[in-house]
């Protein structure tokens, strides 16, 4: 099901007044743009970091320009990008290189996924800027890798995804493999760079030192495939794709219902047995030799669907996840976007919101999934409009005077269109 109509969004709840946040303190320079170094820089700036984003003067992070727009954004951007400060500098130019060589001198952390070579072209590799501040933390997210054969070769999630075998496990078995739709690797690298950020924090308070951190997607597609990586390894068996089933228990997958799909998943004998004594009323069942053990039930795998669907045929998914919650069987609606968004589940969890925003008035936001007892993460702001923050942060944070702001300005800093 499809509409045309933006839901209905309440605003955030708020986080608790003069509560403190985890990294309440530092600051984050970010010449990141897309996904993976925006997601990286995101989770720095829910926690409570300042995070500057830089970003080119003429037309600002591409992501911007990806549909659909609200108040002339790109809806992606903004999903990215919130609780960040905007400046806008053309990094071709010297005075602008100062500018940003000067803000990572004031920096804890920075934050960059340009190809191989662009930051030592602007002035601001590792080497120097360690050198410039021996206690900054060099974040650099990549495709393949800052190092190597591949180091200059561009990647983007999809690619990698078909490269690492990730692909080859999504999908049915009589089908070729897809990608997933969310850009998956994109965002697990984005966490990832944000946890040795954090690492290489803690190690600096022992230190006293910052140091280069790296992730690429191509690593973290090989983490993402899971256990499948390790059982090939340690069997040398190509695993296959299972549909919506499991390669490695049954009942697992989707059962059609009265209206529709239903995803349960047994991973254990117990799990089963609270299946059909609770939920199916059918203890038999249990007893069958069929379906004693998993190992019973995945040799008898199409009987016990066809049982099972039998069963559930008599009433609504919805009827049928209730009783299975109550009974502590795992399963799940299979919904729509907008179903889940309309559900039970993503209202009591509070993830959707509607924030303030200067161009559009109201946007959407989905909250941090991270919950903190005593410094929760920070309200949510929109992200910037393309310099929006400019003169703000060079009179705050470098002690520029308006007249040197100006005169940057006049040199072409900002842009020939600022």
């Amino acid at each position: 099901m499809t509409t045309t109509g933006r839901p209905q969004l309440s605003p955030p709840r708020p986080r608790a007044p003069g509560a403190p946040s985890p990294l309440q303190g530092l600051r984050v320079i970010d010449f990141s743009h897309f996904i993976a170094g925006p997601m990286c820089t995101l989770f720095l700036a829910d926690m409570g970091a300042e995070v500057i984003k830089i970003e080119n003067a003429a037309n600002g992070d591409d992501f911007r320009r990806f549909q659909p727009h609200l108040g002339g954004e790109g809806v992606p951007f903004l999903w990215v990008n919130r609780n960040k400060k905007g400046i806008a500098l053309d990094l071709t130019n010297e005075a602008a290189q100062k500018i940003a060589t000067e803000l990572v001198a004031s920096a804890d952390i920075l934050v960059e996924n340009f190809s191989r070579g662009v930051m030592e072209r602007f002035g601001l590799g590792y080497h120097a800027m360690h050198e410039l501040n021996p206690r900054l933390i060099y974040c650099s997210v990549s495709a393949y890798g800052r190092d190597g054969a591949m180091a200059d070769r561009l990647g983007f999630d999809p690619v990698i995804q078909a490269e690492t075998g990730f692909m080859s496990m999504n999908g049915f078995p009589d089908q070729e493999g897809v990608r997933t739709g969310p850009a998956i690797m994109d965002i697990s690298t984005g966490m990832t760079a944000a946890i040795a950020v954090l690492g290489a924090l803690a190690a600096r308070q022992s230190t006293g030192r910052g140091q280069r951190v790296e992730t690429a997607l191509f690593d973290t597609a090989a983490l993402m495939l899971g256990f499948h990586a390790v059982n090939y390894l340690a069997t040398g068996r190509n695993p296959t794709r299972a549909g919506n089933r499991s390669a490695d228990s049954t009942p697992t997958g989707t059962f059609q219902t009265a209206d529709g799909p239903l995803y349960i998943t047994c991973a254990n004998d117990r799990t089963f047995r609270r299946l059909v004594n609770n939920v199916l009323e059918r203890p038999e069942l249990a007893e069958d030799p069929r379906f004693l053990s998993n190992r019973d039930r995945m040799a008898h795998r199409d009987e016990l669907t066809a049982i099972i669907e039998g069963i559930l045929a008599g009433k609504p998914s919805e009827e049928w996840a209730t009783k299975m919650h109550a009974a502590g069987v795992p399963a799940g609606v299979v919904r729509t976007v907008e179903g889940a968004f309309s559900s039970f589940e993503m209202a009591e969890r509070a993830l959707a919101s509607s924030i303030p925003h200067p161009a559009a008035g109201e946007i959407p936001n989905i909250a941090s999934p991270l919950r903190f007892s005593e410094t929760p993460v920070l309200d949510p702001v929109a992200a910037p409009t393309l310099g929006q923050h400019t003169t703000e942060v060079l009179e705050r944070v470098l002690g520029y005077g308006p007249e040197r702001v100006a005169a940057l300005r006049a040199a072409g800093a900002f842009g020939h269109a600022s």
